[in-house]
């Protein structure tokens, strides 16, 4: 099975999906952290990160692999240097390659051949996993997610930095040719700005059991 959520940043995507993945013994996998792990690496070792030949050779080399139910990425520093401002002022320009997101989107799809996963990220359910068992929206005010940003403790950035930076990517994020920010009209919405994550959570897991049930049943009149 397949679970696939997507939504802007802040909106609490990652906390909820590992959560989810936690309590069904799923795989949580984070397309976002991925894009993220490029842009470091064009950061660190190429000459020009505009440079689009550099962006896919990045693309291409970046080791993926499964430690302790979540995706890791070989050779990648701490957190807080992912969702530093470097890699803020770049992930988005480099997440919009064609080239890149064929890479991402291919190795999300192989991780989900091998076993039941929990994928979140912005384009999951209406490009990578349009035909998802599963598929959630997650969505929330952005005076919340940069809240919420601020409080992870993940970057120097004021709170006021925060949200410009957050406004600015949804803006790029939903102008994207290529794996634009959309909800999927089969996606279950959910507005998270006045709830509390074990209330979201709930209600994911609600989602997926009662889909489980339909496949059951349907199986049970063939």
């Amino acid at each position: 099975m397949v679970v696939a959520i997507d939504g802007p940043a802040g909106t609490g995507k990652s906390t909820v999906a590992q959560y989810v993945a936690r309590a069904l013994g799923f795989l949580y996998v984070n397309s976002g952290a991925l894009y993220r792990a490029i842009t470091w690496r064009i950061l660190e070792e190429a000459e020009d990160p505009d440079n689009a030949e550099d962006i896919v050779a990045a693309a291409r080399d970046v080791s993926v692999y499964v430690d302790a139910g979540s995706v890791r990425v070989e050779g990648v520093p701490d957190e807080r240097v992912l969702y530093g401002h470097r890699v803020n002022r770049w992930v988005s320009r480099h997440s919009s390659e064609p080239e890149v997101r064929n890479c991402v989107n291919s190795r999300l799809r192989e991780l989900s051949q091998e076993r039941h996963v929990v994928v979140e990220g912005r384009d999951i359910t209406t490009v990578v996993f349009p035909d998802a068992e599963v598929k959630v929206y997650l969505d929330a005010g952005v005076e919340t997610r940069a809240l919420r940003r601020y409080e992870q403790g993940l970057t120097d950035e004021t709170l006021a930095d925060i949200r410009k930076s957050i406004e600015a990517r949804d803006e790029g994020d939903r102008a994207k040719q290529e794996g634009a920010l959309r909800r999927a009209p089969d996606a279950v919405y959910v507005d998270t700005s006045h709830l509390t994550i074990d209330d979201v959570c709930e209600k994911v897991l609600d989602t997926i059991q009662r889909q489980e049930y339909i496949q059951e049943l349907q199986g049970n009149h063939e």
